[in-house]
């Protein structure tokens, strides 16, 4: 580099300042002593600038702070008093999509993840936000985070959408005069489906070889209760019996990855004492969000006497759907797929999305290319810049919606060059967010969860 990442600091890295505000004089950490971003993490980082060609916002914008090595950089100043926990501060990290492209790219294995979630938790106790930023988040956790309101809330938008008025109010215009949060909130909605319950015990087809707990998460329950019921069956005939307890809330995975630490302690607590009642060999977790948090209970909950070895055990029987089947030896014969679109004698070609917190977070990126690949006359197409996020990324797409719209055309271009019959992917953010992408493209292109086309494959059924 020309020039040294202290001197980017100040000169390249911002798009106002990095370091507008005044730092404390007396040079004290802006963080408080609980969890604060570790130093020898953070040491770890070389600034070598390997991670820049994968970061979201840094291939956008071209900016240095909005870049993991410069959000690092800017962690380091806080911890040693030389940057204040004020708003232009803030902003840095609040464009950070937390997708972990970066971890990957590492030559020196920096623990991005750590030192990001780490820092918005201090961000969230030591940052008076505005009232209504506050106001829009309070209203996202207290509705994402529980499956029971968002089923409350799903009624009256599946009347919106079979009664013609949505259809209307989109003809018309009406979403455009909205502000942009509202509108992205709009345009992410996917069709409502009608309520589907996976029951809290189904039988393994055929001899029983595991027995295994499901996580439905939240989203997933609600707006797509499908990729639940397809992972059930296709557990039970491939020799599993399910366990899906009604009880089950949140994982916690949104409050983590946004910095409501203390939530997330508790919801990660009452996760852990309903599957340890289950009694099950693995916990199958079919949304890529979801399980980087819950395989990460361990350290989440590492101080707590009481739960930190239950959470260790808990995390180390934590499977990907895709992961776990393609360490499980098949069972259940799979025929060629059948879609609403004619592909005639040649394969169904379907462009897999790497969700960033599967393939990133959780390291999985084979497993689901081996699983689908068994399916008869199926082509899997890999999609360019795929280690790049998709702007998704939790909440990310209706707090920063401009940005995730940015990154969402792009990856719709990727995805659209390919040419594919269909869009597979492994995490409800993702599907949401490429639904959306490719309907703004003028691309009719479906987008499922890799688990129902399994299920479909397994039943003969058209997809």
């Amino acid at each position: 580099m020309s020039e040294s990442i202290e001197e980017r600091a100040g000169t390249v890295g911002t798009r106002e300042n990095a370091l507008n505000g005044e730092a404390n004089p007396t040079r004290k950490s802006a963080y408080d002593a609980h969890h604060p971003p570790a130093g020898e993490l953070i040491d770890q980082c070389v600034h070598c600038g390997f991670c820049l060609p994968v970061c979201p916002t840094y291939i956008l914008w071209k900016e240095e702070m909005d870049s993991p090595r410069g959000r690092i950089y800017l962690m380091k100043m806080a911890a040693e008093g030389d940057a204040a926990i004020n708003q232009t501060w803030v902003s840095h990290f609040d464009a950070c999509l937390g997708c972990m492209a970066c971890m990957t790219a590492c030559p020196s294995g920096v623990d991005y993840s750590k030192l990001i979630e780490a820092t918005r938790a201090q961000i969230e106790r030591r940052y008076t936000r505005s009232s209504s930023e506050k106001g829009f988040r309070q209203f996202l956790f207290s509705t994402f985070t529980h499956p029971e309101r968002l089923s409350l809330l799903a009624l009256p938008l599946r009347l919106y959408q079979t009664s013609g008025l949505q259809a209307l109010v989109r003809r018309i215009g009406i979403p455009k005069l909205l502000p942009k949060r509202l509108q992205a909130m709009e345009t992410l909605l996917p069709q409502v489906p009608a309520p589907e319950k996976v029951p809290e015990l189904l039988p393994a087809q055929g001899e029983r070889r595991r027995r295994v707990g499901l996580m439905l998460g939240c989203v997933q329950q609600v707006f797509f209760p499908q990729v639940n019921a397809a992972t059930a069956r296709v557990l039970a005939a491939e020799g599993c019996e399910v366990v899906a307890p009604a009880a089950q809330s949140c994982c916690g995975a949104l409050l983590v990855h946004t910095g409501e630490e203390e939530k997330a302690v508790k919801l990660a607590r009452r996760t852990i004492d309903l599957f340890e009642k289950a009694e099950v060999d693995t916990i199958i977790i079919n949304a890529a969000g979801c399980g980087s948090t819950v395989k990460d209970y361990g350290y989440l909950l590492r101080d707590d006497p009481e739960y930190a070895e239950r959470a260790k055990a808990f995390s180390a029987k934590c499977r990907d759907i895709l992961e776990f089947l393609a360490e499980l030896e098949p069972r259940a014969p799979l025929s060629p797929l059948s879609t609403n679109a004619s592909t005639g004698d040649r394969p169904i070609r379907v462009a897999y999305h790497d969700a960033c917190h599967l393939q990133h977070a959780q390291r999985v990126r084979s497993q689901p290319r081996t699983v689908l690949g068994r399916i008869p006359n199926l082509e899997i197409l890999e999609i360019p810049e795929a280690a790049v996020c998709c702007g998704s990324a939790g909440i990310y797409n209706l707090v920063q919606p401009e940005t995730a719209a940015e990154l969402g055309d792009r990856k719709a271009a990727h995805v659209t060059s390919v040419n594919p019959d269909m869009v597979v992917s492994s995490n409800p953010g993702c599907l949401l967010q490429l639904q959306s992408s490719l309907a703004r493209a003028g691309r009719n292109v479906s987008v499922h969860h890799g688990i129902e086309l399994v299920d479909a494959a397994i039943r003969g059924v058209r997809l």
